[in-house]
């Protein structure tokens, strides 16, 4: 008897760690640079969607680079590309003059994907599980929200395994 209680128990067991582990993403409402409010876990809802994160300045120009290569290519057509950029710890006041140098060079389709956040910095580390300031953090969901791949670091690295991931 004690056999068929581990039997069922370990299996349930490790279902719940799972369960446990998942990440839900932050509903942190922010704003793109185009100035539209957003709450990204709505607006990324019922789609592949790649999320492109930066935490530090040393990161954003990587980000940068990832998002221009992902909208490029033919694999990634249907996957919509949002580019984050966690502004919280930057003094208020500067915060306008680092939005607007980052609105140089994107097209207003772009600005519209590329979302300022400013609050919940601590969940969105978990969320994309940070462990450096110094590369771009990458998160591909599927249309119920489920976190396919993540990885960080320089695209030319991490997208044939991104693609693997689409698969």
């Amino acid at each position: 008897m004690d056999r068929i209680y581990s039997a069922t128990a370990v299996p349930l067991l490790l279902a719940i760690a799972i369960a446990a582990h998942a990440q839900t993403m932050p509903a942190t409402a922010g704003e793109t640079l185009s100035g539209h409010h957003i709450v990204l876990s709505q607006a990324v809802g019922g789609h592949q969607a790649l999320l492109v994160a930066s935490f530090s300045k040393d990161a954003g120009s990587s980000c940068g680079e990832w998002a221009k290569q992902a909208r490029a290519d033919a694999a990634l057509a249907g996957v919509a590309v949002y580019e984050l950029a966690m502004l919280g710890r930057a003094p208020g006041f500067i915060r306008g003059t680092i939005e607007s140098g980052m609105r140089k060079g994107l097209s207003a389709p772009q600005q519209d994907q590329f979302v300022v956040l400013t609050q919940d910095e601590p969940q969105w580390r978990s969320y994309f599980g940070v462990t450096t300031d110094k590369d771009p953090w990458v998160v591909l969901i599927d249309s119920a929200g489920r976190v396919l791949w993540h990885g960080h670091g320089a695209p030319a690295n991490l997208e044939p395994l991104l693609k693997d991931a689409l698969k």
